[in-house]
């Protein structure tokens, strides 16, 4: 994985995000991929203590 660089509009360096960096949100999303959805609105936020029984009863 190599690093990024960000640039705003005008075509100015914002940024420099390392490859540690992205290797720690890398890791973070393939535990957490809800934590990364583009789209948050209108869904009922999920907890890690969410066990299958809890979403049967909210199903039904």
């Amino acid at each position: 994985m190599h690093e990024v660089k960000v640039y705003d509009s005008s075509g100015k360096l914002k940024k420099i995000i390392s490859t540690q960096t992205l290797n720690i949100r890398s890791k973070q999303q393939l535990e957490t991929p809800e934590m990364f959805l583009s789209n948050k609105r209108g869904r009922k936020p999920l907890s890690k203590s969410t066990n299958k029984s809890q979403i049967e009863v909210e199903i039904s």
